[in-house]
């Protein structure tokens, strides 16, 4: 745990000049939330904080166990992967590899490491690396728990010199330039004895060898991140990096809009079209990465056989899951809920990854068909009781939960729509809102789910997660799966795609999962909702989107946006720690106060307080 001494009692002089601000209507509660001192617009002498407001807790600060899309989002900036993505159209370039050659017979792969890599710590970034997190992964299943996937067909890891790594294969595999997999460091990974609980948040600053450095983090407060100064592609540009935590999305909003944070995401159409008309606020509507997705219980389960959790017994029926779906209007959401920030959703991979988009055919199409529902639940047994309430076969009404993040509107907006068109088939919905909805998730402990990914732009990760593999050992342990799901031809449609190097055959195994999974039942994907998201021009001067001509800033595919962000106040675009304008955070211990005549001019340092399913 790590401790700091309480901050110095201002001076006589700065406790006048507080009295006097307090008196001119500056509150105390203003005066606690932001300490410290700012500077005016466009002065360059103080260094720069870069705020980010983030709604989603933080599962782990270990890369061997973090999920969440915060926790993955700031891990591809604390450390390197193998390989990256270009921010203008995906492709792959180098990260900590800058070359690398497949055998003939696919089966080995030999990397090349960069020789200008160092840990924050100053200690060379080898192939030793390398090796060690990915043999540690392989051998230890706790250390798996977040990207297993990727190294579950490796036979053989070696480093046979500083900037060499070896991987051999059981069989080809088709992610090899796309492992997205955090390499860390061998000297202070290698003393952590259980995996299983380590979360790397007991000891700052966190060794690491991405463009920044963790240092300094509090659970659903905030997380400070400085810059990586030997970073080889060059550091960034501001001085700190805080990720914020708000719990309700309205406050993350008034902060922008009082310059208390740079950057917003995930706003909703009303807060984006409020924002737009705001001076020194940008707001950045493009399509987005992720899909929006409402996911049934399919009988949680274990690797071992063992069942567990307390789903409903009748979504195990697909007569049932089909007419909940046939009840559920996807254009409408797209219209009422995303007020046409989003496309309407069918297939897994959102239309921005077109190589692997996949539609239904129009015999295969679940259309909003509410008397079709009626008719399906009428001829599978489940016939309306005295009280128009539809019952099971055992009697007992058809009354479900659905999780709700509580942080985010969408699934609250949404919950009421399926209540009320749930409601007409004769069947309950409890919309249960929760903080956090992992804890009943890994417990098996819901009925239904308002679910959502972001998809990288090579696939196999966000489907790996509903094959048997991932399954939880047993139900105390914590598997990769996102929603219990084991099928085997699903499984089977998996492991081709996963040889398979040739892209226009693996993307018909790819869209033929993705029917399989819409088959099924289990997931119906109701929207791809665009990155909604807003920045304050007098804060960042300019920053990447990815891609480049219209895509995301928040949750990228890399590290680019806040790798790349230029301060406003900035002579130029080049170097770090340039100038910053009013409301860019300042890192000075106590307030400095200047009086002149009646005017009161203060500074004021944010507090760093920062963020949060991938």
């Amino acid at each position: 745990m790590v401790t700091k001494a309480p901050p110095p009692r201002p001076a006589a002089p700065a406790r006048r000049a507080l009295r006097l601000l307090l008196a001119a209507g500056v509150t105390a509660a203003s005066l606690a939330a932001v300490p410290g001192t700012a500077r005016a617009e466009g002065d360059a002498s103080g260094p720069t904080t870069l705020t980010v407001a983030v709604s989603q807790s933080i599962d782990s600060l270990s890369p061997f166990l973090a999920q969440k899309l915060t926790s993955t989002s700031i891990h591809r900036l604390a450390y390197e992967y193998l390989t990256n993505y270009d921010p203008k159209d995906a492709r792959t370039v180098p990260g900590f590899a800058t070359s690398w050659k497949p055998s003939a017979d696919k089966l080995t792969w030999t990397y090349t490491i960069r020789d200008n890599s160092t840990w924050s710590d100053g200690k060379p970034a080898t192939a030793e690396d390398a090796a060690w997190t990915f043999n540690t992964m392989m051998t230890d299943p706790d250390a798996a728990t977040a990207n297993g996937s990727f190294t579950a067909n490796f036979r053989k890891v070696t480093a046979p010199d500083p900037r060499t790594l070896v991987i051999e294969l059981k069989k080809p595999q088709a992610t090899m330039t796309a492992l997205d997999v955090p390499i860390v460091p061998k000297h202070v990974w290698e003393k952590v004895g259980d995996f299983s609980k380590f979360n790397n948040d007991q000891r700052f600053p966190i060794v690491g060898n991405g463009p920044f450095v963790i240092t300094d983090f509090k659970v659903d407060q905030y997380l400070k991140l400085k810059p990586n100064k030997t970073f080889w592609r060059g550091a960034p540009k501001f001085d700190e990096l805080v990720f914020k935590y708000y719990k309700d999305g309205d406050a993350a909003v008034a902060a922008l809009q009082k310059g208390e944070v740079s950057f917003v995401p995930n706003l909703t159409p009303a807060q984006a079209a409020a924002l737009r008309t705001q001076k020194n606020i940008k707001v950045n509507d493009a399509p987005g990465r992720r899909f929006y997705a409402l996911a049934t219980n399919p009988g949680a389960r274990a690797k071992d056989g063992t069942a567990f959790g307390n789903g409903h017994k009748a979504l195990l029926d697909p007569a049932v899951r089909k007419a909940l779906f046939l009840a559920v209007d996807r254009a409408t959401l797209v219209e009422k809920v995303f007020q046409g920030h989003a496309v309407e959703g069918e297939g897994y991979i959102p239309p921005r990854f077109g190589a692997y988009f996949w539609k239904p055919s129009p015999a295969q199409r679940r259309a909003y068909d509410p008397a079709a529902a009626e008719r399906l639940l009428d001829s599978a047994g489940y016939r309306r009781n005295a009280d128009g309430k539809r019952v099971g076969k055992d009697g007992a009404p058809l009354d479900f939960r659905i999780l709700c993040h509580a942080t985010d509107p969408n699934d609250k907006a949404v919950g009421k729509y399926l209540q009320e068109w749930w409601g007409k088939l004769g069947i309950g919905l409890k919309v249960e809102c929760l903080d956090s909805v992992s804890d009943p998730w890994l417990k098996g402990d819901y009925d239904l789910a308002f679910d959502g990914w972001s998809v990288n732009p090579d696939p196999d990760y966000v489907l790996s997660i509903h094959t048997c593999g991932t399954l939880p050992a047993t139900p105390k342990d914590t598997g990769a799966t996102d929603n219990f799901i084991c099928d085997k031809e699903f499984d089977a449609l998996y492991a081709q795609q996963a040889e398979e190097y040739d892209p226009a055959r693996r993307a018909d195994l790819v869209k033929r999962m993705q029917s399989r999974l819409y088959d099924t039942g289990y997931m119906n994907v109701m929207a791809y909702p665009n990155a909604l998201e807003a920045y304050r021009t007098d804060h960042i001067r300019s920053i990447t989107t990815m891609p480049e001509a219209a895509g995301n800033l928040w949750g990228q595919d890399g590290y680019w946006s806040w790798w790349s962000a230029v301060p406003a106040g900035s002579a130029s675009g080049g170097g770090s720690g340039g100038g910053s304008s009013t409301g860019v955070a300042v890192g000075i211990g106590a307030a400095v106060v200047v009086v002149a005549g009646a005017a009161v001019v203060l500074g004021l340092r944010r507090r760093a307080s920062a963020d949060d399913r991938e």
